[in-house]
């Protein structure tokens, strides 16, 4: 029996979403077809009708990945302004719920090594995503007047590189003090009072 075309959108998109947790909390190579099939409650079989490959998977995983963080972003901008977006992009980024829980967070901070070791599938939509995340941070930071132009994508890039090394220390950290220590000195940086 076929699928209506809803039908079809439907089942990619619970696809896609279960893709991504797991590419955000297992990386690469857990984010297996049969794992991802099976955590969106589908027979592998179905893969096929979906994607041309595990790449297309990830590769779209990842855009679908970095489209939840943006919109996410978005969603506190049009309510309250880019420089209230960005401070609550940095809280949420530096939360132990974000560093405890990768499968929901920034793709960058997840799987940015696996990334890097298949640009062939994964490049561009990481290239695409990351600019997005560099566009939304450096218009918070022209929001709150600390740069413009030139200067806001740079601190913009600058504060990025922070919090994505902060979290993939402190996930390899554990629960310990220096966990605490430079996830408490990298808010005093970013989010000075």
């Amino acid at each position: 029996m076929r699928k209506s075309k809803a039908e079809t959108a439907e089942s990619r998109a619970k696809i896609l979403s279960k893709a991504a947790q797991l590419l955000r909390e297992r990386g690469t190579e857990g984010a297996s077809v049969a794992g991802v099939m099976e955590a969106a409650g589908m027979t592998q079989g179905g893969f096929y009708r979906h994607f041309k490959s595990k790449d297309d998977m990830l590769a779209s995983a990842t855009r679908q990945a970095f489209g939840e963080v943006v919109e996410r972003f978005d969603r506190h901008r049009s309510r309250a302004g880019a420089g209230v977006a960005l401070q609550a992009y940095v809280k949420d980024y530096l939360s132990s719920r974000h560093i405890e829980h990768p499968a929901f967070g920034c793709p960058v901070a997840a799987f940015g090594c696996d990334a890097g070791r298949m640009q062939d599938a994964l490049g561009t939509e990481f290239v695409r995503g990351a600019e997005e995340l560099i566009e939304r941070a450096a218009s918070g930071l022209e929001a709150t007047s600390k740069a413009g132009g030139a200067d806001a994508r740079a601190a913009a890039i600058q504060s990025l590189s922070m919090l994505v090394g902060a979290v993939v220390i402190a996930r390899a950290l554990g629960k310990s003090e220096l966990r605490s220590e430079i996830v408490a000195a990298c808010k005093g940086k970013l989010l000075p009072e």
